[in-house]
């Protein structure tokens, strides 16, 4: 059973009183052997013999009352035992008080280094009371701390390279035809609304990511039927996927599989992984779409949509950091298909958002399988 610091102090404090008790019972011993001893030396005399053994007890009690009252009053080894009992409880008092206090000293330097900046610091946790968990939980937060300034300093220079390089060709080109004094173009001028629509695409996908991270993203939750809403979102899809020359098929089931959903947001996610499917398999491929109902995970119950395709797939090395910002498995590739690289983290979150998750599998040359969770709602009716 580990020790809470209530108990630590209780124990300490029965430790202090049975320290005083048995000061106090060794010098009461001391002192009451040495009273009789001084009793026999001057009281048993012939006088004393001769008495009765009652008188003998009435002489022996009247000079211990006596001397334990003039050693109340005057003796000086009382002021001694005194002295020696307030000694201990001071010296006793004080060590504990380091000890108990010692843990929120090193939390205190922790925190006054963190104050200053640094947020590679650690408590060491040396105990699993209070002291421990606040610890622990110290060193948790400092984690947290850290990983949010990394992931600030990566997001604040993922912008800028993003930002950078459609002004740069703006820029460019802009200069250029101002240099040589010739008229504008309209296939440049074509060129440069591309440009200026994929910075907006930008700025848009970062607003909405900051919202969802931060967990300020409005949904308009409202009970939405996943297979009526998936047979739009692939024929929506279809003429797209047929251009690229890709079958796609969708497996849905006979009765309704209800969640709790905001359907722009969800129809977003799912765009988003039919469109990474159809833009990363090869033309003669196959894209599938299948919905579960009712599936388990963690003792809850999930409505499941997973995009299947036979494309080039992603390397498992690679897929823990699948739904990290601005991240490319080929960075020339989403570059020269547009892409900002925010599109599967902000699936991620829009995904998280609905109290679910989105998972991943794939292998190099056999195809990729997205899996998307949402909390079942056909308990609600």
């Amino acid at each position: 059973m580990k020790m809470t610091v209530r108990m630590k102090l209780f124990a300490c404090m029965g430790l202090l009183v049975l320290i005083v008790s048995i000061t106090f019972s060794l010098t009461t011993q001391v002192y009451t052997g040495g009273l009789i001893d001084k009793f026999q030396r001057e009281h048993i005399d012939t006088r004393y013999l001769s008495a009765t053994p009652e008188e003998q007890i009435e002489i022996f009690k009247s000079y211990f009352l006596d001397n334990v009252q003039l050693n109340a009053l005057l003796n000086v080894t009382h002021g001694v035992r005194l002295f020696f009992f307030v000694t201990i409880g001071l010296i006793f008092s004080f060590w504990i008080s380091g000890v108990l206090t010692l843990p929120l000293k090193k939390l205190t330097a922790a925190i006054e280094r963190v104050a200053q900046g640094d947020l590679n610091v650690k408590v060491p946790v040396d105990t699993k009371d209070e002291y421990g968990k606040v610890a622990q939980t110290f060193n948790v937060m400092t984690l947290r701390l850290h990983e949010a300034e990394e992931a600030r300093r990566r997001l604040v220079a993922d912008v800028a390279h993003e930002l950078r390089t459609p002004l740069s060709v703006m820029q460019l080109k802009l200069e250029n035809y101002q240099q040589a004094g010739h008229p504008v173009p309209p296939e440049m001028l074509l060129r440069l609304h591309d440009e200026v629509i994929r910075l907006s695409r930008l700025v848009n996908d970062l607003h909405e990511l900051s919202l969802a991270e931060s967990g300020r993203l409005s949904l308009e939750r409202k009970p939405l039927d996943l297979t009526v809403h998936l047979e739009r979102i692939v024929d929506d899809v279809k003429y797209e996927a047929e251009e690229n020359g890709l079958e796609i098929c969708l497996y849905t089931i006979s009765r309704p599989v209800i969640v709790m959903a905001d359907a722009r947001r969800i129809t977003q996610v799912l765009i988003n992984l039919l469109t990474n499917a159809i833009r990363y398999t090869p033309r003669g491929g196959k894209i599938t779409v299948e919905i579960e109902d009712r599936v388990v995970d963690r003792s809850v119950f999930f409505a499941c949509v997973s995009v299947i395709d036979t494309g080039i797939g992603i390397p498992t090395e690679e897929l823990p950091h699948l739904f990290d910002r601005f991240y490319r498995v080929d960075e020339a590739r989403s570059r020269h298909t547009g892409g900002t690289g925010l599109g599967l983290s902000i699936a991620h979150h829009f995904v998280k958002a609905h109290g679910g998750f989105i998972r991943v599998a794939s292998q190099p040359d056999e195809g990729t399988i997205f899996t998307v969770f949402l909390p079942s709602g056909n308990g609600i009716y």
